[in-house]
């Protein structure tokens, strides 16, 4: 894959089943070169017979959710610079009607069981702030009083003047008389009174907080999510679940189990039996802030008594994380989605803890939908960026080809699976991907963010484009990474940099001991954010490296305390809080003895890992002579890599190239003549 083909990768989201089982919609969304923009369209898949057509022609049409009684189809549609807004078109096809007029756009939606009404989610931005005074723009307004930790975040920038808050609004007849703008003698005679072209919502909640993941009760009359509530929720990462009535009165709290054990709470269903409460959940222990390497779990309780609820799945060896979703399926069953050795399966569960494997092997489910029997999900693999697929008695039954200009276009490098021992007889798991030709390759150890995160079996637009251009890449889920048990995750806390820095080591040395195509002395190194740290860790500890990459990185701890939206309590859970201890597990403190030639590349607006974090880290291996580039991406954040804008993307893949080329060449990446004395 070359940079310029990043148009070609188009994602599939979360599919929706029409009720009689006999129809899907789900958006294809792509980046667009010409937009500068992500664009896609809802498209209808027919499930017996696999056909499938684009529904609508928005500029960015996504969410898509068909009513229970089927009649109606709901999404969001953005329009070209603005935020998106909740539409709804008659299930069969046709024009669009607008429903919301959201200043910050609508978040998430779910239809009421008898379809005749939606409650959404929506940033309330504070008076006087994000354009809610006219002439009065983001420099111009008043200063913010900051009194708590959690105030900001990577992505949305301040919270607490923008709470998502829950509304709820009637669905407008789709056979009545367009809204037609009255003008002249008729705008004059209209009066304060007459309606609006847009149905009025009412908001449901008005708390300091945001609340998420609202579905309705199975009989309707309430509203459940997930907020953070508590008295102490400003110090803590706690969340539970709660129900409010349609009118936004009654609040319930309808999670949480001990002092001893807090919870992070989301995606809460009730079963389609009305009798039970599932909710997704990490454990948080009694300080509500030992988030690390912690399973995401599955929970149940009835109805009638949520405080007995008990964890359905192994918090050792079962993750929920990836995907945050829980699909009603049977009368008391649901379908999850399982984090597990690079793949993403799904699983269904009963509401007395007895599951079945659904979809397992080398692929990512990313959505599932359930209707009539019959269950469809979202997904990526090696050989597609998304497609839909049945779900058969034997796993996969593909019904869309997305991907097959994208493969038509380019080679995609195969995706070998490998495991390799560390010094301690750990086994590291991992992938190699190999470009054509015979080598010897230059090798580029690629290492993941998280680090509570994977790799894994899906399209990885980042080792095809490094593969094309003639390295050999390898990936692997080094102690501290998602998918192999708690135990595995928790290796790494306080003391990062060790196991972790090992396995990785440990990969290289296995693979470069059994692919003779590699080119042993001729090894970069790369990473971003967690992979920005270890990085930066590994070039300070072994100098067998040509180069490096140091992408969006932690580099070093102590000021990552009060600059990072999440630094109040990730260094202390991570690298603990013993100055000494976290001397040892800071790429800072020990940047003199880098002497590995960097690319240290960062988003200005990154509030995840400050941009100081490059900047500091970039001037000190100047000032002690290390060949070093910053480069510095306008207007993008921490998602650069993954969600930044299409030209910013591609011109970090031609950057990348170009610092490989000038420091690690391969055959069909050479230097240009510009490029710096080695």
């Amino acid at each position: 894959m070359e940079p310029d083909q990043l148009n070609l990768l188009h994602s599939v989201g979360t599919p929706t089943l029409h009720p009689d089982g006999g129809r899907a919609v789900f958006a294809v969304t792509r980046p667009d070169f010409d937009a500068d923009a992500y664009v896609g369209q809802l498209w209808e898949l027919q499930t017996d017979l696999g056909s499938h057509r684009r529904l609508s022609r928005g500029f960015r049409d996504t969410a898509p959710q068909f009513s229970p009684d089927g009649s109606l189809l709901g999404f969001l549609r953005s329009r070209p610079g603005d935020k998106p807004q909740l539409h709804l078109m008659d299930a069969r096809g046709g024009e669009p009607l607008q429903v919301t007029d959201q200043p910050l756009g609508v978040e998430d939606f779910r239809f009421a069981p008898d379809s005749r009404s939606i409650v959404f989610v929506a940033r309330v931005p504070e008076a006087g702030r994000y354009g809610t005074v006219e002439g009065v723009g983001a420099s111009a307004e008043d200063p913010r009083r900051i009194t708590a930790f959690q105030y900001r975040a990577n992505g949305l920038g301040y919270t607490a003047d923008k709470r998502a808050q829950l509304f709820l609004v009637d669905v407008p007849s789709l056979e009545a008389e367009p809204f037609i703008e009255p003008v002249g003698r008729a705008a004059k005679d209209a009066g304060a009174d007459r309606p609006g072209p847009l149905p009025e919502p009412v908001q449901l909640t008005s708390d300091p907080a945001d609340h998420n993941s609202p579905r309705f009760t199975a009989d309707g009359a309430r509203i459940l999510f997930t907020a953070a509530l508590s008295p102490d929720a400003d110090s803590t990462l706690a969340s539970e679940v709660y129900s409010v009535r349609r009118d936004g009165t009654g609040r319930e709290q309808l999670s949480g189990l001990s002092a001893a054990q807090r919870l992070d709470c989301a995606a809460p269903v009730q079963s389609r039996d009305g009798r039970w409460l599932f909710y997704l959940a990490g454990e948080l222990s009694a300080t509500g802030l030992d988030f690390v390497a912690r399973n995401a779990g599955l929970y149940a309780a009835p109805m009638d008594s949520p405080g007995e609820a008990r964890r359905l799945t192994d918090a050792e060896t079962v993750d929920l994380g990836e995907v945050l979703e829980v699909v009603p399926h049977g009368d008391s069953s649901v379908l999850v989605i399982r984090r597990t050795r690079g793949a993403c399966g799904l699983l269904e569960v009963d509401a007395d803890g007895t599951a079945a494997t659904l979809v397992d092997g080398p692929v990512v489910v990313t959505g599932a939908a359930s209707a009539a029997g019959r269950v469809l999900v979202s997904y990526t693999g090696p050989g597609t960026a998304g497609d839909a697929a049945l779900v058969g008695p034997d796993g996969l039954e593909p019904l869309t080809d997305f991907s097959a200009e994208l493969r038509s276009a380019t080679t995609v490098s195969p995706t070998v699976e490998e495991t390799f021992p560390a010094p301690d007889g750990s086994q590291v798991h991992g992938w190699v991907i190999l470009p054509e030709g015979e080598g010897p390759h230059p090798v580029l150890l690629n290492i993941h963010g998280g680090p509570f995160s994977q790799y894994g079996w899906g399209y990885f637009d980042e080792a095809q484009v490094y593969a094309r251009a003639g390295y050999a890449v390898l990936m692997c889920n080094p102690r501290g990474s998602a998918g192999y048990g708690q135990e595995h995750g928790r290796a790494i806390k306080e003391a990062m940099g060790t196991l972790d820095l090992q396995d990785v080591l440990a990969f290289l040395e296995g693979a470069l001991g059994k692919y003779a195509v590699m080119d042993g002395g001729r090894v970069g190194i790369m990473g971003g954010s967690y992979g920005g740290y270890l990085t930066a860790w590994t070039i300070s500890q072994d100098h067998r490296f040509t180069a490096a990459i140091v992408e969006r990185g932690y580099l070093d701890p102590p000021s990552f305390v009060g600059s990072s939206d999440i630094g109040w309590f990730f260094s202390d859970e991570y690298t603990g809080t013993d100055p000494e201890k976290v001397r040892g597990q800071n790429p800072f403190a020990q940047i003199g003895s880098v002497d590995t030639p960097t690319f240290v590349i960062h988003s200005e607006e990154d509030l995840r890992c400050p941009v100081e974090q490059a900047q500091r880290y970039y001037t000190a291996l100047k000032k002690q002579g290390v060949p070093a580039e910053l480069l510095l991406f306008p207007g993008e954040n921490h998602e650069l890599s993954r969600s930044g804008t299409p030209w910013h993307r591609r011109q970090r893949f031609e950057h990348i190239l170009r610092w490989w080329a000038d420091w690690l060449p391969s055959g069909r990446n050479q230097p240009a003549d510009s490029s710096p004395e080695r």
